[in-house]
């Protein structure tokens, strides 16, 4: 192995658990910080757990409420209204001929 190219080597590197959970391991970096853990992950705990990073729920629900309001919106066509057509429009609508 060529010398001085890897990394430092922590042999008793500290991970520390956001439940509280703490232990040792290898690592190259001497101190981790994890958001789960064997202890608190629902695979292994066997209880379900919601994990919402940066409201990634609500993010997804408001842009599907904002999708179903633009479908049942009027569109306007040359000063005339419309409702939004539900089907899909066929190649030859598309193209107008």
């Amino acid at each position: 192995m060529k010398k001085e190219i890897h990394p430092k080597w922590y042999p008793e590197a500290k991970i520390s658990c956001a439940c509280g959970h703490k232990f040792t391991a290898g690592a190259t970096v001497p101190e981790i910080r994890v958001e789960i853990c064997s202890q608190c992950h629902p695979f292994y705990t066997g209880q379900e757990k919601l994990v919402d990073t940066a409201g990634r729920v609500e993010k997804f629900e408001r842009k599907l409420a904002t999708a179903k309001a633009q479908k049942t919106t009027k569109k306007r066509k040359k000063g005339k209204v419309e409702k939004v057509d539900e089907r899909p429009k066929t190649l030859k609508e598309m193209l107008g001929t």
